[in-house]
């Protein structure tokens, strides 16, 4: 009865001829598969074995059964007595995870024996898995008699892979089927026969060990525990309500409801490849509703008829919706986020019929991860929608068919859209998972975080905050040089997504002004002391205000009701957390929404008249103000100005901020206005004036006096808090005097945001336009230079940003600031800035002009007195050189400058040095340095050597052969002789000598390579076809894929951070059109991006040079090539400089590649985040 198994074995399952481990050995089951086994027990080359027996009872003779077997990032084959039965992903070589799907296979009667075992067994291949899924353990189930066998437990596991694994008797489990021990010792054995009776199959089968039964949700509200003077009320739940991610109330006191039922999945698309932390990337970009896959996500509103707290009349507002997160009611329809989209959806009559199709507002938001998704949209009290983006996705924003410049986001943000402008903008990078966002009184805005230690981030226009840098990528401005922390808070689990700050009055008095946060992974509110921390805030917790026994509450949004109440969204799942919810364990049917009130609570009126809006300024409730500025804001009545401009100006604290919200929506914030406010008593009113005025980065010149003189005047922080923001927004002849007048407080130097933000305002004028005007607008006098906040604060970043730019005018700007630096400190602190941004990096090319002011310091390292050409520092230099002992980054910076310097005693230094050294960046140097020599040994020399080269430095040594016809000649030579074989050169070699446009040395290309031109179109489009088809075969790994793009484009193409600075950029490169970044690979002369095309430099000493143009100014001309090496020219050396057709790039990169190494390749180029782990 073995031998047909066997056979069917045999052909089902590949010969292997991966290695195997020697023996069985034991695993827990399911806990073994929350990550890939270790040492020993890793898996070979991937693959590895589970096998168990279970004993089929006599009762279940005849039936077909049901195995079920969860999916997780992996590919999993079951096999049942060696026949296999179902399997969830594909193996490779066109491997694919299963994750995600329904690993349920039927098992009929004739391949499983009644009252005998039955061996059950899963052949796994794992790549790089995502850790940490909880999944239940394997379950045979007789749905006729409603009976099952768990398989929990013990389970024999081997690495590697064999066929023969599939089959297994009792006998290699070590069982004696006449002589059974007991069930518990036999599940140590790897065997199992315990029957349960099960009346609930869907719970049953999902279940895992300490899991509760959910409640329904009356019995739900049943069991929470609230502080004695508050009580916790059901007020909506299924089936009326599904999945509640996102609540918020219109004017007339209704919920609106996002109902996130499409979670996690995309609709209409399908994952081409995941990484470990589940950002994926999909073939195709969703069209918007209606158009494209249906979602299942859907807005509802709902209404509370009786005044009871409870909603029971009930409409959906939209439906169809796919990953949508968050609605804003409001200017006539709803605002909705449904990335990739913002969407509004008109309805003018107010009957909540939507009144067509929505209107795409944008377009370009990530949805690599659904649980970071753009979420949390509101109105602010300036009229912008603020929403939030969470950390795992990316964004290429843009107004649909528009030609304005991608604004380009690596998530973990607060931004804002303005519905009339039509203006959207990063509002405060950095942070957590952002999701949630909370606008205080005051219009201070904040969000949660998902890890511990804290409740969340205080955002401040234009902030840059602390992020996951490594996981998530770099701040969007390389010279922020400083960021935000989080709010201070003692030692706590994680994490608290979403809160509020209460401060509505109706709770009592004890509640007022508290911070209450969701916490899903515990299941639980917690209330938190909120006070102020030097400009910002700290949190204390106190107490968790609503708490649960129930395993399945799961509190993901809180909100202030309009009666004053507090609100929280219950997704009701038995795990939240996002791993679970990617391999199906989640109910799109379950949700629940609570209120915690006051004890013997009256309820107050919730609606706000849209025509006594601006009374209802005057509400104690926060919730009744926000609603009455949105109001206002939608009708923009002019008529209220003069009113809200009497009510602003005579008006001290709450409302007269909330005046000049309404004053500002209203069209009525004028300059003549603005001038008296800037004047106003109350520091919000002055600090909220100066950001509206500068929030369209444009002031009149009345408008900027007014404003740096506020900012000489100004004795609160808030608003110079604020003047630094803005000042960020405007021009440099109206920053730099605010600026200026900003670093005068002393006291500032020590507060937790205001430096940076002085910073941050002072580098964004630090650009073409207002490079040269920051010395005499700022630091003119020498007091200026000695401030705490210049001299703690400004003064080395300032170097530091100008150095590390590098371009010309860039580098003469630091060279002014040293020249007029008062002191030594000054001095010091500048060539500490300078020194810190040129680590690693040549200074072969730096303006003379700022060599000569470093020399006047009477500092610098031996790198800059070596560039001097002082006879002492070049013999410290060729000694250091000669030294293998000085540090690998130093030798070569030398090495770099030799070739600046240009003296016949270097050559030998620098050949005898090739000829010697290991190093193939220092070799490579080395190489670059001799172009600028013409002597005839040098060629000889390096053509000799050229096999014997490190491999990295070949690069360098073909373009030093190539630059000079008689170097040429002698390659070519090398080659004739068969010295040299063509094909160990780069395919840029025969087109740099044709450049030379010599009839001898083309002759003699020709013979050698033939014709060297660009691929003609039916070529080129072979190799797409090909390519195409092998990225449609299977999915690729990111991880895998990263070494190989480190091999073959990160020479050249910095990603995420890494690789060279000789071709553009990849991370801001639009890397999700694959056939897009096909054609530029196969055919990168199609499309040669502007600023990197190929210039062909032509020198009067018989040069022919070709790279991108780097730099060039008035005296020199500075050329990178393929090699990553930068040659500098003077002018006067220069006889042509022509821009070629042909890219620099090579063609061929792919053809060495394996077809499952492209689509690791691929997988890894349109990451949308750095790959580090």
């Amino acid at each position: 009865m073995r031998i047909l198994p066997l056979l069917l074995t045999s052909i089902l399952l590949p010969q292997c001829s991966t290695q195997a481990a020697d023996e069985w050995h034991f695993l827990n089951v399911p806990d073994a598969w929350r990550s890939m086994p270790r040492g020993e027990m890793a898996p070979v080359d991937g693959f590895s074995w589970y096998r168990a027996t279970v004993l089929i009872p006599q009762s279940w003779k005849g039936e077909d059964l049901e195995l079920y077997v969860e999916a997780l990032d992996d590919a999993r084959a079951t096999f049942v007595n060696g026949n296999r039965v179902g399997a969830t992903g594909t193996f490779p070589p066109r491997f694919r995870s299963g994750l995600g799907e329904k690993g349920v296979y039927r098992v009929s009667s004739d391949q499983v024996t009644a009252g005998e075992f039955t061996t059950l067994a899963i052949r796994v291949y794992q790549s790089d898995p995502r850790p940490n899924f909880s999944v239940a353990p394997p379950v045979l189930l007789n749905r006729k008699s409603s009976e099952a066998i768990r398989m929990d437990g013990t389970w024999q596991y081997r690495p590697g892979d064999d066929p023969k694994w599939a089959v297994a008797t009792t006998a290699d489990f070590d069982i004696d089927p006449a002589r059974l021990p007991p069930a518990i010792d036999l599940r140590k054995k790897g065997g199992f026969l315990t029957v349960d009776k099960v009346t609930d199959i869907a719970s049953y089968v999902r279940r895992r060990k300490g899991d509760n039964d959910p409640l329904t949700p009356q019995e739900a509200e049943q069991s929470f525990s609230v502080p004695d003077d508050l009580e916790i009320q059901l007020v909506l739940s299924e089936p009326d309500i599904a999945q509640p991610l996102y609540m918020t109330f219109d004017e007339r006191g209704r919920l609106w409801v996002m109902e996130y039922r499409q979670y996690p999945d995309v609709a209409g698309v399908k994952m081409v490849s995941r990484d470990v932390y589940l950002r994926s990337v999909y073939d195709k970009v969703p069209e918007p509703p209606p158009h494209g896959a249906k979602g299942r996500d859907r807005i509802s509103i709902h209404e509370d008829t009786d005044g009871d707290g409870v909603y029971d009349k009930h409409k959906v507002f939209v439906d169809g919706l796919n990953i949508a997160t968050s609605v804003a009611p409001g200017r006539g329809g709803a605002f909705v986020t449904n990335p990739p989209y913002l969407l509004f959806y008109p309805d003018k009559d107010g009957d909540d019929i939507p009144d067509g199709d929505p209107e795409v507002l944008l377009e370009g938001f990530g949805l690599e991860d659904s649980h970071s998704v753009i979420n949390s949209l509101r109105f602010g009290p300036d009229g912008w929608l603020y929403g939030a983006q969470g950390s795992t996705v990316t964004a290429n924003v843009r107004k649909p068919g528009s030609k304005e410049t991608l604004l380009r986001t690596m998530g973990q943000q607060i931004w804002r859209y303005h519905p009339e402008l039509k203006k959207f903008e990063v509002f405060a990078e950095g942070g957590g998972n952002t999701f949630g966002v909370e606008i205080d009184e005051k219009g201070q805005v904040y969000s949660g975080h998902n890890g511990g230690d804290t409740r969340g981030f205080h955002y401040v226009q234009g902030g840059y905050y602390r992020k996951g840098f490594g996981k998530h990528g770099a701040l969007s401005n390389p010279f922020a040089f400083g960021y935000f922390a989080n709010m201070k808070h003692h030692s706590v689990p994680r994490f608290t997504h979403n809160f509020i700050i209460y401060e509505e009055g109706v709770l009592p008095s004890e509640y007022q002004g508290r911070l209450f946060g969701v916490e899903p992974l515990q299941g639980q509110v917690v209330m938190s002391e909120f006070q102020p921390y030097q400009s910002s805030f700290e949190t204390k917790d106190i107490s968790r205000v609503v708490k649960t026994d129930d395993q399945w509450f799961r509190p993901v949004d809180i909100k202030a009701g309009p009666d004053g109440c507090i609100y929280i969204a219950d997704l009701y799942e038995q795990r939240i957390d996002h791993s679970s919810h990617y391999a199906g364990r989640i109910d799109r049917s379950s949700g629940r929404i609570y209120r915690l009130k006051p004890k013997n609570y009256q309820r107050p009126d919730v609606s706000v008249d849209p025509n006594k809006a601006v009374a209802a300024l005057r509400s104690p409730l926060r919730s009744h103000r926000q609603v009455a500025l949105r109001l206002i804001g939608d009708r923009h009545d002019a008529s209220l100005i003069p009113r809200l401009t009497d009510q602003t100006l005579a008006s001290t604290g709450q409302m007269a901020l909330e005046s000049l919200w309404a004053l500002h929506l209203s069209g009525g914030l004028t300059d003549s206005t603005a001038a008296r406010l800037l004047n106003h008593r109350d520091e919000w009113v002055r600090a909220w004036t100066v950001r509206l005025l500068c929030d369209h980065h444009s002031v009149s010149v009345d408008t900027a006096t007014a404003l740096q003189r506020a900012a000489a005047e100004e004795s609160y922080i808030v608003v110079r808090k604020q003047l630094a923001s803005s000042a960020a927004r405007l021009k440099p002849e109206h920053a730099l005097p605010i600026i200026r007048e900003l670093t005068k407080y002393d006291e500032d130097a020590q507060d937790i945001h205001q430096p940076l933000l002085i910073w941050w305002a002072l580098e964004s004028q630090a650009t073409t336009d207002g490079r040269d005007q920051i010395l005499p607008a700022i630091l003119a006098e020498k007091e200026a230079w000695a401030r705490p906040l210049v001299r703690q604060h400004l003064t080395e970043r300032l170097m530091k940003r100008f150095a590390l730019s590098g371009t010309r005018g860039e580098l003469m700007a630091a060279a002014a600031l040293l020249r007029n630096a008062p002191e030594k400190a000054d001095t010091d602190l500048l060539l500490k800035g300078f020194e810190d941004a040129f680590k690693g990096r040549s200074l072969a090319d730096i303006p003379q002009l700022l060599v000569d002011a470093i020399s006047q310091t009477g500092g610098g390292s031996l790198a800059l007195r070596l560039r001097q050409g002082g006879q002492p520092a070049i013999e410290e230099a060729m000694a250091a050189i000669r030294n293998s002992g000085t540090s690998s980054a130093d030798r070569q910076q030398l090495v770099e400058i030799l070739g600046e310097i240009r003296r016949s005693e270097f050559i030998p230094v620098l050949l005898e040095l090739i000829k010697s050294e290991k190093d193939g960046a220092l070799v490579a140097a080395a190489l670059s340095s001799l172009q600028a020599y013409s002597d005839a040994r040098i060629g000889e020399q390096i053509t000799d050597q050229f096999g014997k080269l490190p491999e990295n430095a070949r690069l360098a040594a073909e373009t030093l052969l190539t630059s000079r016809p008689t170097w040429a000649a002698d390659l070519l030579a090398a080659v004739e002789k068969q010295q040299l074989d063509s094909a160990s050169l780069s395919d840029g070699v025969p087109r740099r000598i044709l450049l030379h446009n010599n009839s001898d040395l083309s002759a003699r290309v020709q013979q050698i390579w033939g014709d060297v031109g660009v691929a003609n179109a039916e070529k080129v489009q072979k190799e797409l076809q090909r390519l195409n088809a092998i990225l449609a075969e299977g999915s690729g790994n990111p991880k895998q894929g990263k070494p190989l793009y480190m091999k073959n484009c990160g020479r050249c193409h910095t990603l995420f951070k890494e690789g060279g600075q000789i071709g553009p950029d990849l991370t801001s490169f639009r890397r999700d059109n694959q056939e897009r970044i096909l054609i530029n690979v196969v055919n990168p002369s199609l499309e040669i991006r502007e600023g990197f095309e190929n210039h062909v430099a032509i020198t009067t000493d018989g040069r022919v040079l070709n790279g991108f143009l780097a730099d060039r100014d008035n005296q020199v001309v500075v050329l990178r090539g393929i090699d990553g090496q930068n040659v500098v020219l003077r002018n006067d050396e220069v006889d042509d400089l022509v821009m070629s057709k042909v890219s620099i790039m090579p063609e061929g990169t792919l053809k060495t590649l394996t077809p499952q190494q492209i689509r690791d390749l691929f997988a890894y180029l349109r990451s949308s985040q750095p790959v580090n782990y």
